[in-house]
């Protein structure tokens, strides 16, 4: 639980207090070790060591797979980024400590507050819950490495990236038009300098095609969670066979 809480979007923030976090996981597991049955008992020996090790991965794993969708916006702010001329502009994202897009992180913003008002944090919880069902205790192993995994990634990063073009493709689309009237012009009046205007206009234009398409960004945004939500099941049967 604790390990699913480090990786896990929203949870995972360094803003957040370490007692909270540890304090979180503990009640976790205590209400998972209240309702998972299970028939049999664990011995505290070497094979104890490795079923710690076996529940730490499953929860990186869902934890890691969550946030990756939510990168999603990242992505695609970042597309946004180069054609707007925001891509040499970054801020200091506070969950990971590195650079990210501005309009990426004004994405991802939007869709963690967007996350909590549809009590998405509760469906994250529910779905680390359930893995206790889905892959159980006492198994020693999971199917890490087998082909079925391999493929799953693959296709995770290709959704991830497809999704990210899709909620891109509006804005960047517009400003690619903005591109191609900018060279009309500068072909027919050379006289006008239109780097001196290209730039603003296409800001303009940015902001603009931002603010008109925020309604299906929501709508795109619904699909990814509920991609998050069963991509997490998806992962949790790969493991448990």
């Amino acid at each position: 639980m604790t390990a699913f809480f480090l990786a896990a979007p929203v949870f995972s923030f360094r803003t957040l207090p370490t007692a909270f976090k540890v304090g979180l996981g503990f009640f976790s597991a205590l209400v998972a070790f209240s309702t998972v049955a299970t028939d049999v008992e664990i011995q505290v020996d070497a094979a104890f060591i490795v079923l710690i090790v076996k529940e730490a991965v499953v929860g990186l794993a869902l934890g890691f797979v969550a946030a990756l969708l939510l990168y999603t916006l990242q992505i695609a702010g970042g597309f946004i980024d180069f054609q707007m001329g925001f891509a040499i502009a970054n801020v200091v994202d506070p969950q990971t400590g590195a650079q990210v897009p501005i309009i990426g992180n004004f994405k991802y913003v939007f869709s963690l507050l967007f996350l909590l008002s549809v009590n998405g944090h509760h469906l994250l919880i529910d779905g680390v819950i359930r893995s206790y069902q889905m892959v159980p205790v006492e198994n020693m192993f999971i199917s890490i490495g087998s082909e079925s995994v391999a493929l799953f990634i693959t296709e995770l990063f290709v959704s991830i990236y497809l999704i990210a073009f899709q909620i891109a493709i509006p804005i960047v689309g517009s400003l690619f038009l903005v591109d191609v009237a900018m060279g009309l012009i500068a072909r027919t009046v050379p006289q006008l300098n239109v780097f001196v205007v290209g730039i603003p206009l296409k800001i303009f234009v940015g902001f603009l095609m931002i603010f008109l398409t925020l309604g299906m960004f929501f709508y795109l945004l619904q699909s990814v969670l509920t991609k998050m939500i069963e991509t997490m099941g998806q992962l949790l049967q790969l493991f448990g066979g």
